[in-house]
């Protein structure tokens, strides 16, 4: 049998307890998830690629929940994501929807990516209720201005968060 590749991509800056979530229900529908770190330099990001990255592998490895049999990995990217997903393996691309305006986002960058590539599918994972008005920028914020974040973020990225601000 083949195995399940699924790709959750994003730019992680920095990931919070929402995208812990999803990538929690995200492993119980593939054989090996990669949480792909997208390059973005766009976004403008508070921390660099490989640190982003790092941050997220610490995040990773302190989960005790992943499901069974699913592999994790963590990697960076700097391409177009279908091309990427074609890379890795990956059948499909997992989201996390958390309002309205993030469906109308997605639902546009899905339609082009099944035009340019209709044999990946993707999938998108509605945020728990608890999670579906946390967002890596309004955590950015709330911390720069010295609010607690600590409900949204691991002990492990507020440290990080913490030693960027001092």
């Amino acid at each position: 049998m083949t195995q399940r590749i699924g790709i959750y991509p994003g730019t992680f800056d920095p990931m919070t307890m929402g995208h812990l979530h999803i990538i929690k229900r995200a492993s119980k529908l593939v054989d090996k998830l990669i949480i792909s770190v997208a390059a973005n330099p766009n976004k403008n990001p508070l921390f660099n690629l490989k640190e982003r990255v790092a941050m997220v592998e610490a995040d990773i490895a302190a989960l005790d929940w992943v499901a069974a049999g699913c592999e994790i990995e963590v990697r960076s990217f700097d391409q177009l994501l279908v091309d990427y997903a074609h890379d890795v393996g990956a059948t499909c691309i997992f989201r996390g929807l958390r309002a309205v305006s993030d469906f109308d986002y997605e639902f546009q960058m899905t339609g082009m990516n099944l035009h340019l590539a209709p044999e990946i599918e993707t999938v998108f994972l509605m945020a728990a209720d608890k999670w579906q008005f946390v967002s890596s920028s309004f955590v950015k914020e709330i911390h720069v201005l010295k609010g607690d974040v600590s409900d949204f973020v691991t002990p492990k990225t507020l440290n990080a968060m913490d030693q960027k601000r001092a």
